[in-house]
């Protein structure tokens, strides 16, 4: 073991050993010999010396460079980062949330340092592990602890590093990074390789290229294959890949079973999970204790760990230009606002116009207040928000995997919204619908065509057959019950806001007043007319 760490310092550091050996040489030396030579003599070896030794310096320099670009592999020479897991120190209790991919992950620990057992009873351990998830969400995070907990190191590379415009250089590169993780292996046990992005060199491979643009990558990825293959069970070398691509984007030889042998889902954290990361961000900025986080866990629905962190970001900022000392609930919520929605405009318009957008947004508003199933609003505006004159800020309270029919309908409700509400007032429409109606015609195209929610029951995906298979008369059947659909879900809007038009007129005077409203501000005026609060309550 200690022969091995030797070796190990001498290669990393040979030469500095080098230059300071023949720096030593270079002095001691010549002082030597000019101490017994004559004066003259010494006087003129050293002024010809000192004339020449800028020329000498530099070539030397040269000499140097490219003698070390060689030994160090050329232009196959990798960036590598090879991390201690002492210097890391990043364990699972540090991770906020993640509990599902932690518990996969513990299991990956939990082998490496059961080794010796596995190879016991005659099992192997894994070779690789696939991190899968959203960007933002701790991938890079969770290896670093797998390392941590296992205490050994890894090397961690980027996929991107293993790309250049010379046909091998990636091959080139993925030989010596493994062979460097054998080393380290053998110096500690076990060494984990994290490539991050691995898409870049996993992607599935070009066969019949014209241009030959797929010759590097397919190089690359085989010899990542045979080098993921040839790992056998005393090697304990395993192979960390994060993606936050498609997991079809990537080589079916890649996924098989003896190379990346577990996938680990790291997905974005749920309600509870996001409540958590709120208090561990907040924790380390002053702000209001009284603050709601389960409120602000369910106004951050789908939002990544980074992006929570972003939010507080932001809202510190904030914070700051307002002038206060701790952020408040006002701050968060400006912040997410930002973030999502982009920064506010005021655009000179006329007092038709206000009052239009305000009317507008305000039909969307107690349209999905009062019939959406699952959204809650959070926030209306008439000013201008990324090329929108106006926004209703709405979002699932908590996490919708599998959405029904009901949902869709609200969502389709809600889309009609602005356009019944203009429609009711004014009798006639604008250009404001626009983007109101691509979205509505896109989620009963998607009922109808793709999920059997149409009133007469086509079932099927029709989406998903080519155009030259599909008849004329399905197709004219199924483009009138997206119509139809349509149709009946606007009447269903236009009564439900006549109903309680009194409501759509006060939201409109209030927008066209004070031009923006809060969760709290739109909640007391519902609870006036009867229709209290159903939605953000404490987790």
């Amino acid at each position: 073991m200690f022969w091995l760490k030797l070796k190990m310092f001498l290669a990393r550091h040979w030469l500095a050993l080098s230059i300071g050996a023949v720096t030593v040489v270079a002095v001691l030396f010549p002082i030597w010999y000019l101490a017994g030579v004559e004066e003259n003599t010494r006087r003129y070896i050293i002024s010809m010396n000192v004339a020449s030794m800028p020329w000498m310096v530099l070539n030397t320099i040269i000499f140097v460079g490219f003698l070390y670009l060689m030994q160090a592999g050329g232009f196959s020479a990798l960036k590598k980062t090879r991390v201690d897991a002492g210097s890391v120190n990043i364990r699972f209790s540090d991770i906020v949330g993640l509990e599902e991919a932690k518990r996969e992950a513990w299991e990956v620990v939990q082998l490496i340092k059961d080794r010796t057992k596995v190879k016991a009873i005659g099992g192997k351990i894994l070779k690789g592990a696939l991190l899968v998830g959203p960007p933002g969400c701790g991938k890079t995070l969770m290896a670093k602890a797998v390392a941590t907990e296992a205490g050994v190191p890894f090397l961690s590379v980027s996929g991107s590093e293993f790309v250049e415009v010379f046909v091998g250089v990636g091959a080139s590169r993925v030989r010596k990074l493994f062979g460097q993780a054998r080393d380290y292996a053998k110096a500690h046990g076990a060494c984990i390789i994290f490539i991050d992005e691995i898409e870049v060199i996993g992607r599935r491979r070009i066969l019949y290229d014209a241009f030959g643009g797929g010759s590097e990558t397919n190089s690359t990825q085989n010899q990542l294959l045979v080098e993921m293959d040839g790992l056998d069970s005393a090697s304990n070398v395993i192979v960390f890949g994060a993606t936050n691509a498609v997991e079809d984007i990537l080589d079916e030889a890649l996924l098989r079973p003896g190379r990346f042998d577990r996938k680990i889902f790291v997905d974005r954290p749920n309600l509870a999970e996001r409540e958590k990361l709120f208090s561990h961000y907040l924790s380390k900025v002053k702000y209001d204790g009284a603050m709601d986080l389960g409120r602000l866990a369910r106004k951050a629905v789908g939002n990544s760990p980074a992006d929570i962190e972003n939010v507080v970001k932001e809202a510190a900022l904030i914070t700051v230009r307002s002038g206060a000392e701790q952020i408040s609930y006002k701050d968060i919520s400006a912040a997410i606002e930002r973030i999502e929605l982009g920064v506010a405009h005021r655009l000179s318009m006329t007092p038709r116009e206000r009052e239009r957008i305000a009317f507008h947004e305000s039909g969307h508003l107690v349209t999905i207040y009062l019939a959406h199933p699952t959204d809650d609003v959070f926030k209306a505006s008439i000013l201008h928000r990324g090329g929108a004159l106006g926004v209703v800020h709405h979002m699932p309270t908590e996490e919708l995997h599998v959405p029904d029919r009901d949902s869709y309908i609200g969502w389709l409700r809600a889309s009609l919204g602005g356009y019944a509400a203009e429609r009711i007032k004014y009798g006639v429409t604008s250009s404001g619908v626009g983007s109101d109606f691509a979205h509505a015609a896109h989620t009963a195209h998607r009922m109808v065509w793709g999920m059997g929610m149409g009133k007469s029951g086509f079932i099927g995906n029709y989406s998903a057959i080519h155009e030259s298979e599909r008849s004329a008369a399905m197709i004219d059947l199924l483009e009138r019950e997206t119509q139809e659909l349509l149709r009946e879900q606007l009447a269903e809007t236009e009564k439900l806001l006549n109903e309680n038009w009194k409501i759509v007129e006060r939201f409109a005077a209030e927008l066209v007043k004070r031009e923006e409203l809060d969760y709290d501000e739109i909640a007391a005026v519902f609870e006036e007319f009867g229709k209290p609060s159903r939605m953000l309550k404490k987790v």
